[in-house]
């Protein structure tokens, strides 16, 4: 498994294109003359992680994710609550998230190579691109300021309807073709059983079953999530290629097998829908998935003298 992850990794490379994105300041090899061997240490020390834990790619990709859609790109999701202020990593939809001592591991080592040059955001954005690999430009700025309260606002929800989603990915200057190459994300990882039981057992308030959910399907999760009140057990999003970054989680979407209702959402517009069969292509997925997050991750950045580089990511300098 682990082999072919690295494979994969290889291989991806060859389909992200450059171009130009939402953040202008940001570029390729910002840190080549001030910190030539960023990119490379980031890279090895990702890897590394990944050896050590097939899971990581799936969380660091929904930590860049939930970071760039609270206040932009800004590494904003790494700082720690103080007693004056509640930070983003402990509202309610990002406790779940993980990943953080990959960060401060990567920004130890970088602060000893080049102290006080490399953004916290930038660590983000190259470590989930090195997790899985597409294109990343570089360049932005730590934020100063992160509120719980702006998260449940900000962050899209696995409840979400088509309308809902098309409208919070517009906020942040994405397409509906943005929504459904970036949902290919969950091709990795797991989902807790809270945030999708309702469809097993509650879909219409009436302890009825989302009727678009495949019924063998449906059983099979309710072996898993025998209770509403699960909060604790985790099924795979991608059953049977929960690890492998592949295409895998759009085949069974058209087979109604998304896990949380904001999949399943995907196929009731035409367009959307179009799109999905279209990323069937694993070619064309990886192509648009590199595309779609170079777009994500310029995301309202900070860039030049804006925002700052934390010496400790989790803490404002």
């Amino acid at each position: 498994m682990k082999s072919r992850q690295f494979v994969l990794l290889l291989c991806l490379v060859g389909f992200c294109l450059i171009g130009v994105c939402q953040g202008g300041n940001l570029r390729k090899k910002f840190y080549k003359d001030t910190c030539s061997r960023a990119e490379d240490i980031i890279k090895i020390k990702t890897w590394q992680h990944v050896s050590a834990n097939p899971q990581l790619p799936s969380k660091l990709l929904r930590l860049h994710f939930h970071d760039c859609f609270v206040r932009g790109c800004d590494a904003s999701v790494l700082i720690n609550s103080t007693a004056n202020n509640t930070a983003e990593k402990d509202a309610i939809p990002n406790l779940s998230l993980s990943g953080y001592d990959v960060i401060e591991d990567i920004k130890a080592e970088l602060e000893a190579e080049c102290p006080g040059v490399v953004s916290c955001a930038d660590i983000l954005a190259l470590s989930a691109r090195d997790s899985v690999s597409f294109q990343v430009l570089t360049g932005r700025r730590d934020g100063r300021v992160s509120l719980a309260s702006e998260v449940l606002t900000n962050i899209p929800a696995p409840f979400f309807n088509f309308t809902q989603l098309k409208q919070n990915f517009q906020n942040k200057g994405l397409t509906v073709h943005d929504l459904v190459v970036l949902s290919g994300g969950h091709t990795i990882g797991v989902g807790h059983c809270n945030l999708f039981s309702g469809r097993l057992y509650n879909f219409t308030g009436r302890g009825d079953q989302d009727p678009s959910l495949d019924p063998t399907y449906a059983a099979f999760l309710k072996t898993k999530c025998q209770s509403l009140s699960d909060t604790t057990t985790t099924v795979e999003m991608d059953p049977g290629s929960s690890l492998d970054f592949d295409t895998n989680y759009y085949a069974i979407l058209k087979g109604n097998k998304g896990l949380f209702q904001s999949d399943a959402a995907l196929l009731t517009n035409k367009g959307a829908n179009n799109i999905v069969s279209e990323l069937t292509n694993q070619t064309k997925f990886f192509t648009e998935f590199a595309q779609s997050m170079k777009r994500m991750g310029a995301i309202e950045v900070l860039t030049g003298e804006v925002g700052e580089v934390r010496k400790k990511c989790g803490v404002i300098n």
